[in-house]
């Protein structure tokens, strides 16, 4: 497998670090779904987690990397060479499976849904969100709507802001949030809001987030049903 072309992520000036204080982790709970917004510098920051598991997630994943149409099939196509897990651009209707990584399609938002008692992707049309579609906001609060607190959000390097008002939805509902720290962040826009707000459980450097995601996992309890079926 051959890492994501593409110069590697310069880290941000000292200067402009912030400090900020993570909120207390969640007691172990639940995790059906885990659900990752990234944007610029995003493509190299995903290569990097998705290129460290250890072993496809027991959950499907679902991203959303600001990305114009057909980049984003191009971007699945070279993160599904680098990893254990399967990584697929989302189509309208797939069955979430676990050990999957569904990439939003560029210019639709990707939320995630139930239909006839399973959890799917759903590509809508909606106006753009945070200037943005996809939208990670979208993304996340649909999520929080059909599984509560059984997430795992990731937010990683990006500008802007689009992905804080799904964290808030997350920790409001009892998930975890992680979020990449500003020296190894292209950008640290998106996840520095969340973390400013103190909507982040972890502030950790790229490096650590895919260890941190399995350690979570692994503490984890079962889901109330299983991946796709009803509570």
């Amino acid at each position: 497998r051959r890492p994501l072309a593409g110069a590697a992520a310069a880290p941000a000036p000292v200067a402009a670090r912030r400090t900020v204080v993570p909120r207390t982790a969640p007691a172990p709970h639940p995790v059906s779904a885990i659900i990752i917004g990234s944007s610029t510098g995003g493509p190299e920051a995903l290569s990097k987690v998705l290129g460290s598991l250890s072993a496809p997630p027991p959950v499907p994943v679902l991203v959303v990397q600001h990305m114009p149409p057909v980049f984003t099939r191009q971007l699945a196509t070279r993160l599904d060479r680098l990893g254990p897990a399967t990584v697929v651009e989302a189509a309208d209707g797939d069955l979430l499976q676990p050990g999957t990584v569904y990439i939003a399609p560029g210019d639709h938002h990707l939320e995630l849904s139930r239909s006839a008692g399973m959890l799917r992707a759903k590509l809508t049309d909606g106006p753009p969100v945070n200037f943005c579609r996809p939208a990670v906001d979208v993304l996340f609060r649909s999520a929080v709507r059909e599984l509560g607190g059984q997430l795992l959000a990731v937010v990683l390097t990006g500008m802007g802001a689009d992905g804080r008002t799904g964290c808030e939805d997350v920790v409001g509902a009892g998930g975890t949030v992680l979020v990449q720290d500003e020296p190894t962040s292209v950008v640290w826009g998106m996840p520095g809001a969340v973390a400013s707000a103190g909507f982040a459980h972890r502030v950790l450097p790229l490096g650590e987030v895919a260890p941190t995601l399995e350690s979570v996992l692994a503490r984890a309890g079962r889901p109330a049903s299983p991946i796709g079926g009803r509570p």
